[in-house]
């Protein structure tokens, strides 16, 4: 069995691992740094099945996590991007009202917009029909968002990977972590078919789906667990007769912690709708029946039973209005709300599925909507990485360094 010593260690090569081991070389070139994931390449799950919009900011109270790193991170994310000549698509965001009732909404958005520092107005019918001549604004009114744009997160993330084995950086991927000692600072790993041990100075838990799972193993969040939602897509035939410039957004129910059916256009042209929030069976569940957990299928659905019963955050509104979007008929009824001339036809199946992890809080029976942060003895857990991390990574992983210092003097 081998020994491996480095200064940090980060579990998970997703955005939010790989910001973090990025920041800290930033940081401190001389520290020795090792980023382990269990799959063989970086990016195989939520960051790089995201949809590549870099959020404006917009939805998120004043004060909290998200709202304090959104803003800065997208302009941070898009000027690296630039820098290294990465496909990105300056498109802005259309924010608009399903219902002549939701128009009430886009003057909270605004308000919280700019608290927040984000480039954000309100544009009328005339200026909305300039921006979106297919799409629909149920009030004559809408938000636009200029700096809003979109890339291609396994192209940023394999050009992370690139930069920071540049810089030393290490990494384990298809490693599998065998047993934690948090007091001796300690992994024991199982890499190409060998056991080593790896000794460490400080630990980043940044493993996205399973991060409640690793934390525990920590001796902490044993209140909260990860819930699973799948997020399909749909491609819109490039037959078909619409021409989206822009992302164009409903309004959303600020109560739930999905935003519902938008439609985003590509670096490579192509335009996509999406993504559904409905129950997954498994963190993994991409497909049918693959990736299934029969216990945490179950549950799963005794928690969506409480959320239900208690109806916290809105519950009864997400199940009624996005629970059943798995089901094209209901999708496509979503979908057109925002866009009245999209049929059925004009829609083809997309290859792109991912996992929007969803914190629950059990002590308080309700779904956590911020970041969240937990430190054990020389570690730091991220325990809900949910949008917008991939955007706000960069800035982000200085917030997660920076509470990691406090906590571990």
């Amino acid at each position: 069995m081998s020994e491996i010593t480095t200064d940090i260690v980060v579990l998970g090569g997703g955005m939010v691992g790989m910001a973090l081991a990025y920041q800290l070389s930033e940081r401190d070139s001389d520290l020795t740094i090792t980023v382990i994931d269990k799959e063989p390449e970086i990016g195989r799950h939520s960051s790089g099945r995201n949809s590549g919009v870099l959020h404006a900011g917009i939805y998120y109270p004043p004060g909290t996590l998200k709202a304090k790193v959104c803003v800065q991170g997208a302009r941070r994310l898009r000027a690296w991007c630039e820098n290294e000549g990465l496909p990105l698509l300056a498109c802005g965001k259309v924010i608009a009202p399903q219902t002549s009732e939701l128009d009430g909404q886009l003057e909270l958005l605004l308000e919280r917009g700019r608290a927040n520092g984000a480039e954000v107005r309100l544009i009328n019918h005339q200026e909305f029909k300039q921006r979106v001549p297919d799409g629909r604004t149920a009030s004559g009114r809408a938000l636009w968002s200029p700096g809003t744009c979109v890339v291609k997160p396994k192209l940023v993330m394999q050009r992370l990977e690139q930069r920071l084995r540049e810089r030393g950086v290490s990494f384990a991927l298809g490693a599998t972590v065998c047993g934690v000692s948090p007091d001796k600072r300690q992994l024991n790993l199982k890499h190409s078919g060998e056991s080593s041990t790896l000794s460490y100075g400080h630990l980043f838990n940044a493993t996205g789906l399973q991060a409640d799972r690793i934390a525990k193993v920590f001796g902490l969040g044993h209140d909260c667990t990860l819930l699973p939602f799948k997020g399909l897509y749909w491609q819109l035939d490039p037959r078909a007769p619409f021409n989206f410039t822009t992302n164009l957004y409903p309004v959303p129910d600020l109560n739930v912690p999905f935003l519902g059916v938008h439609v985003t256009p590509s670096p490579d042209g192509s335009i996509s709708l999406g993504p559904t929030a409905i129950p997954a069976l498994g963190r993994e569940n991409y497909r049918g029946f693959d990736g299934i957990e029969p216990l945490m299928a179950l549950e799963f659905l005794g928690d969506l039973a409480s959320q239900w019963w208690r109806n916290a955050g809105g519950f009864r509104q997400y199940a009624r209005e996005q629970a059943l979007h798995g089901l094209k008929p209901l999708f496509l009824k979503a979908a057109q709300a925002l866009v009245p001339g999209l049929r059925s036809d004009h829609l083809i199946p997309s290859q792109k599925v991912g996992i929007r992890a969803q914190l629950y809080d059990r002590r308080s029976g309700t779904l956590v909507q911020d970041f969240r942060l937990e430190h054990g003895p020389a570690s730091t857990h991220v325990l809900n990485a949910i949008s917008p991390a991939f955007t706000a990574s960069f800035a982000l992983a200085d917030l997660i360094i920076k509470e990691s210092s406090l906590a571990s003097h």
